[in-house]
């Protein structure tokens, strides 16, 4: 094993090892670097499709928020109008029951017999059918039978 020795300020030429940038670089591996290159760069079709990816996405984004916001706006409509109609049914409930408790039947009887003639139905005047399929009411389709 030989070593060399400096002695002194300068060097001595002797054989230096290839520095990297000197060596030939083979050809797969510049082709390799060139196609990595070209693979970083965007080509204005890509760009262009990526912008527009961007904007359709943040104008789906606004309108799903604006539809969140109308959702919310909906449903605090709904709550201030779900409370007005009970406010609305207590105060009815309470004109009815008001109506009704002042009501007097017996007065209302005395009024229609004595003033207004009525009378209590005899027994040839009440006709009687039978709803078929227990319906809530009766079709007429023929004229009503008189009884006497």
């Amino acid at each position: 094993m030989e070593r060399n020795y400096v002695y002194g300020n300068t060097v001595r030429k002797h054989n230096a090892p290839v520095r990297r940038q000197d060596r030939e670089v083979p050809l797969h591996v510049q082709k390799r670097a060139q196609a990595r290159k070209r693979a970083h760069r965007m080509s204005l079709p890509t760009l262009l499709g990526l912008s527009l990816a961007v904007v359709l996405a943040g104008g789906v984004l606004s309108m799903y928020i604006t539809l969140q916001a109308d959702i919310k706006n909906s449903v605090k409509t709904i709550s201030t109008m779900e409370a007005r109609l009970n406010s609305l049914k207590q105060d009815n409930d309470e004109a009815y029951n008001k109506a009704v408790s002042n009501l007097d039947l017996e007065e209302i009887k005395r009024i229609a017999i004595g003033e207004y003639g009525m009378t209590y139905a005899t027994e040839g005047q009440i006709v009687t059918y039978s709803g078929g399929g227990g319906n809530d009411y009766v079709r007429q389709v023929a004229p009503i039978p008189d009884g006497n």
